[in-house]
């Protein structure tokens, strides 16, 4: 019986990073006390999971057909960039410096949890995502009912 996913549901404001560690919100600490997985993310932020879901999200990502070329762009974008990292004594982990660029990380620093993942964002490229989203709500609500959702 698989374990229920962890929630991560919530945005933090203003983490700093200092020479590439990030603070990790206390609500998230204990989620990723035994280490986590870093990669890129899409729409230029950063994944990072739990082992376990890092774990399960891999073993799809190679089920994917190895003659598809989006498919195997989709799994080296994943796979080659992630990079385990673990918690410090102040509750920050180490990003890479090669994700650092990917993402265009600066100083001010936004994590969100999204369900069973967090995302690190510029702050500035958050707020932009964020604007764009929200005005397109309507649009995307209607894209997601043609989901089923």
């Amino acid at each position: 019986m698989d374990n229920p996913p962890l929630l991560w549901i919530t945005v933090r404001s203003g983490p700093q990073i200092e020479k590439g560690r990030v603070a990790i919100p206390s609500k998230f600490r204990s989620k990723i006390s035994g280490g986590a997985i870093i990669t890129r993310g899409l729409d230029k932020c950063l994944f990072v999971f739990t082992k376990t879901d890092w774990e399960k999200l891999a073993g799809k990502l190679i089920e994917l057909p190895l003659a598809q070329a989006n498919s195997r762009a989709f799994v080296r974008l994943m796979l080659s960039g992630a990079s385990d990292v673990k918690l410090d004594v102040q509750g920050r982990i180490l990003v890479p410096d090669y994700l650092r660029k990917y993402a265009g990380v600066k100083k001010a620093v936004k994590v969100i949890g999204v369900y069973n993942r967090m995302e690190v964002w510029d702050e500035k490229n958050w707020e932009a995502y964020k604007s764009k989203t929200e005005s397109a709500s309507d649009e995307i609500a209607e894209k997601m009912a043609d989901l089923g959702i």
